[in-house]
């Protein structure tokens, strides 16, 4: 048994630390830039950088991995990323920053990549539920640990920084010594907009909006802590309970959306989420646990939206499309990652730090208010004929490669390792 999954935990190790490293940094940058005086535009513009980036690297990475290997790119993308870590320490300027985050963002990308094609290559039909949820483990843990650790090191030394570095160049060494074999070729990513909406229109437009507002907190909650008053420590934890509050929600939430139209159950979560960054933006708490709590209730509703609006998509969609269209739905919420941090700068500039909750709660409303919409106009899918719900991760954290890990991919035979297989089917 052991023996089995022996090569998975030193991939998976590997990319604790990559993961650990990219939760360190993405916090500390806006952190660091608040205290040094940047303007709020230029701390969103790190956000949509990093997104553009990572959306470029799932595009463009693995033409680099097909030319030069596995090992090779990965090496590359791991040392990149050590010295735009480094240099962000050394170099404080705002449109260096905006440039280095972009390049992070394409290197993440291409790094997430290679190994999730890895422990794809090693998953079987019968253990790839339990890698995938390995796999779900570690990206949780790693991005908590790495954000915690913002609360240790500070923020205004440049020990952050190098620490930042030192776990990038970490996370080679697990896969350098692995004994894994190479994988296959990644599979290439294109993104069918008309396929996708023609399939599932509230799984799209959702998304989309779960992407501006998931995008917006992501990047600029931080900011929004630090502004607010309260400390480093309280800050790390505030962004970390969002995330976990969203991926324990997500189970019980998932189960309710297998027995009724998960039309409802997405409006009433987007709802919730809409009314709690109501009140963080109405009472403008000032109390670190006041916030905490309130953000938690947010996170725990916020985060299960993209997971409803997923098996919604699959409900609707042919088991062999599985690949395809949850692929494309994760480059669609890409898109949406990249305009929700310019959304809450904008309103951050003009109004007052809570006003970041503002550039939440107006997409998750006009999410809830499309789905109620849709309800009414196409019938829900028979609960016997619908895909039992799975977690899936709600940050960007995972490249469309991931989808392969998930054992509803099974079906599209060889691991599902085709080069068309990111291309969603126009229906």
């Amino acid at each position: 048994m052991l023996a089995t999954y022996r090569s998975i935990f030193s991939l998976l190790g590997g990319t604790a630390f990559l993961l650990a490293a990219s939760g360190l940094h993405s916090l500390l940058l806006p952190l660091r830039g608040q205290e040094e005086g940047f303007s709020t535009t230029s701390l969103g513009l790190l956000g949509t950088a990093w997104a553009g980036g990572f959306v470029a690297g799932c595009y463009f990475a693995p033409f680099l991995v097909r030319k030069v290997g596995h090992i090779r790119a990965f090496a590359s993308f791991a040392a990149s990323g050590a010295i735009v870590a480094l240099t962000t320490g050394l170099w404080i300027d705002e449109a260096i920053w905006i440039a280095l985050r972009a390049a992070t963002g394409f290197t993440m990308a291409g790094a997430f990549m290679v190994i999730e094609s890895w422990l794809n290559e090693r998953a079987t039909n019968e253990n790839r539920g339990t890698v995938f949820g390995l796999y779900m483990m570690v990206t949780y843990g790693a991005i908590t640990a790495g954000q915690m650790l913002v609360a240790v090191s500070g923020v205004s030394s440049a020990a952050p920084f190098m620490l930042a570095g030192m776990l990038f160049c970490a996370s080679l060494i697990p896969t350098a010594i692995s004994s894994a074999a190479t994988p296959q070729p990644l599979a290439s990513v294109r993104l069918d907009l008309s396929g996708l909406y023609a399939n599932s229109p509230v799984a799209a437009v959702g998304c989309l909006l779960v992407g501006i507002a998931n995008g917006a907190w992501g990047t600029l909650g931080a900011v929004y802590g630090a502004r607010a008053g309260i400390s480093s420590f309280e800050i790390a934890s505030m962004m970390s309970i969002v995330v976990i509050a969203g991926a324990l929600a997500q189970l019980p939430v998932g189960r309710i959306s297998d027995r009724t139209d998960r039309r409802y159950v997405l409006s009433a979560a987007a709802f919730g989420a809409a009314l709690f960054a109501l009140a963080l933006f109405a009472f403008a708490p000032r109390s670190g646990p006041v916030i905490l709590a309130l953000t938690a209730g947010y996170g725990a509703l916020a985060y299960t939206l993209y997971s409803i609006a997923v098996a919604h998509a699959n409900d609707h969609a042919s088991p062999e499309d599985f690949v395809k269209v949850s692929g494309g739905l994760l480059l669609l919420y890409g898109f949406g990652t990249m305009i929700g941090p310019l959304v809450g700068a904008f309103l951050m500039d003009r109004m007052r730090p809570d006003s970041l909750f503002l550039a939440t709660a107006a997409p998750h409303f006009a999410l809830g208010i499309y789905g109620l919409v849709r309800a009414r106009i196409r019938p829900p899918v028979p609960v016997a004929d619908r895909e039992a719900f799975k977690t899936l991760p709600a940050e960007r954290a995972v490249t469309p490669q991931a989808v392969l890990l998930d054992p509803r991919s099974e079906q599209e035979g060889d691991n599902g390792n085709d080069p068309e297989a990111m291309k969603p089917a126009a229906e």
